[in-house]
């Protein structure tokens, strides 16, 4: 082969690859398709009070379903309910050795919830593959957008992924009128099969998910994309402060055994020691009752929660063991016992590093102001962890409002976190060959 020929080859290489780099620069979803399938969506479910009350398994989370499973066939995918009631569709890819890239969000809401949280993920994602199609654009991976059942009532959906969900679960209530194995079953799921849905590690190339931060970082500081750097660690205990109940009237203050007094000073002790450690953590008091709960009755025994986040699990287990050693104390001070029974616990996610580099290098490519920043919010992301590397893109939320109909993000906010979960798609599909 002469040099000639060779320089020859390696200038047609160059302009293949420039113009494959053109190609991605200038490739985008339809934005007034996106914002039209959004409008579309908040039909399923909407109420009187401009919110959404699309739960789980209910009849308009089985209706919106069925249109987004409409929407994924317009895109060439073939879609099917998988045994835990997760909507999936796939998009081909050219090389079938290749394990698939996954995206994706829930539908479904909390009571009186918002329109956006999930389903932004979600629309973004079928938009994407939409476009994929349109411009001929073939990934070398396959492309998963899965669609979560009953991410809010505990991603049973996206954890039957990982295998982690317990047989005594599908008893258990959602937020809507059917058990969890019953509302599986009214999606075209199979209960009895979920261990089938189990994936195995290196089973998918990496997850990235578009979602609403829920917060207002993003919101007060004028920022367009937040670069998730992992998903918080929870674990929440039940209290038990056990003191005596005895007549308010005759029992002399210095006599008393008074289990609310106990965990008040406590609960004060729970945020000084959470605040008193540099550190993003977070530490909530949300419930408390009071026994026996008469006006002239010194409270015997009081119940309140407590819950710790952070992206260290580590972290956690050392600031729990500094509440503990603040309670022993308060116990000794007031005469009464303090006891701590965990409840529950979700591992913290952290994303991958590199996976965090390409959504940035994107986002700069198409001009978005971006910030790295953690999730205090639980996702199906975190499920997805043990499966491969996962990223995840947030934008703004109005005024930090989520969970509530108030709840909002503009068409050119969700048109923007689409467009960079494509190019971020895209930069995935070149380096994970």
């Amino acid at each position: 082969m002469n040099s000639r020929y060779l320089r020859l080859m390696c200038v047609l290489v160059a302009i293949a690859w420039h113009a494959l780099a053109l190609s991605q620069e200038y490739l985008r979803i339809d934005s007034g398709r996106l914002n039209s399938t959004m409008e579309t969506m908040k039909s399923f479910g909407s109420n009187s009070e401009g919110g959404s009350a699309r739960v789980a398994f209910s009849a308009a989370n089985a209706e919106a379903l069925d249109y987004l499973s409409d929407l994924m066939s317009l895109a060439g995918m073939t879609t099917e309910i998988d045994f835990a009631g997760n909507l999936i569709g796939t998009l081909e890819g050219q090389n079938t050795a290749l394990p698939a890239l996954i995206t994706g969000s829930h539908i479904d809401t909390v009571p009186n919830g918002g329109h956006y949280d999930g389903i932004v993920g979600v629309m973004a994602a079928i938009e994407v593959a939409r476009s994929l199609s349109d411009n001929n654009r073939e990934l070398q991976h396959a492309l998963e957008v899965i669609v979560w059942s009953n991410e809010e009532g505990g991603k049973t959906g996206s954890r039957s992924f990982n295998g982690s969900i317990q047989p005594r679960e599908l008893d258990l209530p959602s937020l809507g009128e059917r058990t969890l194995g019953e509302g599986m079953a009214y999606l075209g799921g199979n209960p009895q099969r979920l261990a089938d849905n189990r994936r195995d590690p290196g089973s998918m190339a990496a997850y990235v998910e578009l979602h609403v931060e829920q917060g207002a970082v993003l919101d007060d500081g004028n920022i367009e994309i937040g670069v998730v750097e992992g998903i918080v660690g929870i674990r929440r205990w039940n209290v038990s402060v056990e003191g005596f109940a005895n007549h308010a009237g005759t029992t002399p203050m210095a006599q008393r055994q008074d289990a609310l007094v106990a965990a008040a000073e406590l609960i004060i002790a729970i945020r000084s020691h959470i605040t008193s450690i540099a550190g993003s953590q977070v530490g909530t008091v949300g419930r408390i009752t009071a026994e026996p709960g008469a006006p002239n009755v010194i409270p015997g025994r009081v119940l309140f929660s407590l819950e710790i986040r952070d992206l260290s699990m580590d972290k956690i287990g050392s600031l729990f063991a500094g509440i503990e050693g603040r309670a022993a104390q308060i116990a000794a001070t007031t005469g009464t016992t303090i006891a701590f029974d965990q409840f529950y616990e979700s591992p913290a996610a952290p994303t991958d590093p590199t996976l965090q580099s390409l959504v940035a290098a994107a986002a700069d490519e198409l001009g978005l102001s971006h910030r790295t920043m953690p999730s205090g919010a639980g996702h199906d992301a975190q499920s997805l962890a043990p499966l491969g590397p996962i990223a995840m893109i947030f934008i703004p939320s109005a005024d930090g409002i989520s969970h509530a109909p108030g709840e909002y993000s503009s068409p050119a906010e969700i048109a923007a976190g689409a467009n960079l979960l494509l190019h971020t798609l895209l930069r995935m599909d070149e380096m994970l060959q």
